[in-house]
């Protein structure tokens, strides 16, 4: 079985209104509590797997959880269980899951990693859960007669220690659950409570929790892109690529958004996130006319969002990590605090915003739908690739010439300009080596996107030679780019600080080192020969 649910974050001061539309005389409560089981070593966890054995009211049921076809699906077992023997389990400190019952179930292959008998024996208890959930059915009936069914649940209450009470972590979160009927009535719902109660999104499981819990950790560690997730092959339709390559960048922005919301200030999770807005919004921008179901008000959203984050992460990795490496040469310190404090909208303002959640919604239910309805259905995707590629590409060479030409009537460190944005957006200045950054940067990602339908077997190994020069170019010119963004900062502050004169100065001598490198790692890529 496969469910398909959204879960949200309610913030406090849209708590109250939402708990009179949970509670009302419809509304059923039932009290849950769970023991959730994995090795010692998280392996479960690691294979995005939960266990759980929990008691549902008055009975008691066995559930697996495993990863399901699309974001916000996940397969899932139930096994009502025998309450008697459950309790003798109980009372002699046995309970443990049955393993055996997923033999010739679609739930089995999640498992094909494991010896079962083996995981058997190493299985024990994290963690539980004790939560009052609130449920409430949201149906409509549309125009074919079909019943639509929602089952909105909000949970309150915490997840404890396995073997240490004391540790606990509160839960206080709501979700949508299709019972029947079509998705869109799924995503229609919920936008509209999330407009209504702003209400932030959340891929962070019961399972996650517990195992965070454990390991002491607030938050999981910033998710990095993984292209070995792009699921795509040789003859995908238009429509079919441009979805999976979503869902690719989704799997980058939704964890890290997921953190950030639930408070993380973690520059680590902001550059992330960042990093996914700016893939995703390249693929919207170079692959806008490969379906019909693109929003194009989702660009200056993202675009927005970006902005906003760049702002905050620069003076926050300023202060986490930039600092501590000048003191450590032997620079005076100096407090950025004020400066942070000063940003008036912070990344978890930027992500509580209704039209980035919206955005996001609309977003997974654009992956999640079907691509075979769409007219591009009978075209390919790879036709259109090699044409966007070398499009691209030309007008890299082009503006690197000019670059090369201006570098020679202006210094270094005016090269980047200080406004340039840190996202994928062809330059909004006339710079040539920020509009250079810019396009080197789509090219890489347009790419990595496209590599699984173009590179052929015989070229794996010139595919990756030529994606490691781009690779190797874009981040010197990016690395020139924030370095001489950082030596502003310090110049700036240097007015109202003479500390930071130390890193005005230092900064300024690394950007007089930079060009060399970077014109030879650009001559490199020039002079090789594509992969398409």
């Amino acid at each position: 079985m496969q469910e398909i649910e959204l879960k949200f974050l309610v913030p406090e001061s849209r708590l109250k209104g939402l708990m009179r539309q949970t509670h009302v005389k419809s509304s059923q409560v039932t009290q849950l509590a769970a023991h959730y089981y994995d090795t010692p070593d998280q392996q479960l966890a690691q294979a995005g797997i939960g266990l759980r054995i929990r008691k549902e009211g008055d009975t008691w049921v066995q559930t697996i959880k495993a990863g399901g076809d699309g974001i916000a699906a996940r397969l899932e077992h139930n096994a009502v269980l025998d309450n008697e023997q459950v309790q003798t389990m109980l009372d002699n400190n046995e309970l443990i899951p049955d393993l055996t019952i997923y033999e010739d179930t679609p739930i089995a292959a999640a498992l094909a990693d494991f010896k079962l008998k083996k995981l058997a024996k190493t299985l024990t208890r994290l963690y539980v859960t004790d939560v009052e959930r609130t449920t409430r059915l949201l149906t409509e009936s549309s125009e074919d007669e079909t019943d639509n069914c929602i089952e909105m649940a909000y949970d309150q209450g915490e997840i404890i220690h396995g073997t240490d009470d004391s540790l606990r972590k509160a839960i206080q979160e709501l979700e949508f659950e299709l019972v029947s009927g079509d998705l869109d009535f799924l995503f229609t719902t919920a936008k509209t409570w999330c407009k209504r109660y702003k209400l932030c999104l959340s891929t962070v499981t019961k399972a996650e929790n517990g195992g965070l819990l454990i390991n002491e950790q607030s938050h999981s560690p910033a998710v990095n892109a993984n292209l070995s997730q792009l699921q795509i092959d040789k003859d995908s339709s238009a429509p079919a690529f441009i979805r999976a390559v979503v869902h690719n960048c989704l799997l980058q922005i939704l964890p890290n958004s997921s953190a950030i919301v639930a408070g993380s200030i973690d520059y680590d999770h902001i550059l992330q996130l960042r990093i996914g807005v700016d893939r995703l919004r390249t693929a919207l921008k170079a692959f806008a006319d490969f379906s019909d179901e693109i929003n194009p008000e989702w660009l200056p959203i993202l675009k927005q969002t970006a902005t906003l984050l760049s702002d905050y992460y620069q003076l926050a990795y300023i202060n986490a990590q930039i600092e501590p490496e000048l003191q450590a040469c032997g620079a005076p310190a100096v407090d950025w605090t004020t400066d942070i404090e000063n940003i008036k909208i912070t990344p978890i303002n930027t992500l509580q915003a209704n039209d980035f959640q919206i955005t996001l919604l609309e977003l997974i239910a654009f992956t999640m739908s079907d691509p075979s309805i769409e007219p591009q259905t009978d075209q390919l995707a790879r036709d259109k690739l090699t044409k966007i590629l070398s499009k691209l590409y030309k007008k890299c060479l082009k503006t690197n010439k000019k670059a090369d030409k201006v570098s020679d009537e202006v210094s270094v460190a005016e090269l980047v300009s200080d406004d340039v944005e840190v996202s994928t957006d062809v330059a909004d200045n006339d710079q040539p080596e920020s509009e250079l950054l810019n396009q080197l940067r789509d090219l890489r990602y347009i790419s990595e996107f496209s590599t699984p339908l173009l590179s052929k077997k015989k070229a794996k190994k010139k595919t990756k030679h030529w994606l490691k020069r781009l690779i190797k170019a874009q981040k010197l010119l990016e690395q020139l780019n924030d370095d001489n963004q950082y030596q502003q900062f310090y110049e700036l502050k240097s007015t109202t600080d003479a500390n930071a004169l130390y890193g005005a100065g230092w900064f300024t001598a690394i950007l007089t080192d930079d060009q060399s490198h970077i014109d030879a790692s650009l001559a490199k890529f020039a002079d090789s020969s594509t992969f398409w």
